[in-house]
């Protein structure tokens, strides 16, 4: 993996903790280019990304390496250096807009910078088993908080819920609030192995990465608060 922070102190701090869990760094980088670059040459499984950064912060690296980069002076990378990359956000807080950004962007989810050690390994090897980093909480406020209304923003292009069935959007809208696989099937009485089933569905259909888009998607389009208005939650 490779570790993306302006402070060095921090990197070798993530570096030690993550080295002694068996989880090895190729590289570590002191700004979104360097990043950008890191991810380039190793290729790496996950990205720890400090949002905040000189010459190039953490958003804008997030968009270069996932390929969502958009406008022409910042263009996406081309050579699929970013395909397979898991990219974990870095914070000092965690309702700010630009966190919001990068998950909006294909960011699997986000830290506090001063998370404990057994939880930061923790994030890294849920991530780099292709799952979200979701806490529902605190996701969920950020998401409700930044997200731009229906109708105000653009939100994801081509992406059309109408390509859902009635069953797939009403799972959208229980992630959406932060239920996982087990609430799911506990709240649609159906097994965990169905509700898996839908929710890579969902992503396929709606070319997500992960749940934390999905998320995003639903509070974007007006999905939850439709819902919560017709269910009366």
């Amino acid at each position: 993996m490779v570790i993306a922070d302006d402070q060095t102190l921090v990197r070798r701090g993530f570096r030690l903790i993550l080295n002694s869990a068996g989880i090895p760094v190729v590289a570590e980088a002191a700004n979104g280019r360097e990043a950008v670059a890191a991810v380039r040459k190793h290729r790496p499984d996950v990205v720890l990304m400090d949002i905040r950064m000189p010459e190039l912060d953490g958003l804008e690296a997030t968009r270069r390496i996932l390929g969502t980069a958009r406008s022409e002076s910042a263009p996406a990378e081309p050579d699929g250096s970013g395909e397979g990359v898991r990219i974990i956000i870095l914070t000092t807080f965690d309702l700010d807009q630009y966190v919001y950004a990068a998950l909006a962007a294909g960011a699997s989810g986000f830290l506090l910078k001063d998370v404990s050690p057994e939880h930061l390994i923790a994030a890294v090897q849920l991530v780099r088993t292709g799952d979200a980093l979701l806490a529902p909480s605190i996701t969920r406020r950020l998401v409700e908080r930044f997200a731009p209304r229906p109708g105000m923003a653009a939100g994801a292009p081509g992406r059309d819920l109408s390509v859902l069935t009635p069953r797939e959007l009403e799972v959208l809208g229980l992630i959406a609030r932060g239920m996982s696989n087990a609430e799911l099937a506990a709240s649609l009485t159906l097994s965990e192995a169905t509700v898996k089933t839908h929710v890579a569905r969902i992503l396929t259909k709606l070319d997500l990465r992960d749940r934390v888009q999905a998320v995003v998607l639903a509070y974007e389009t007006g999905l939850v608060t439709r819902q919560t208005s017709e269910t009366g939650a």
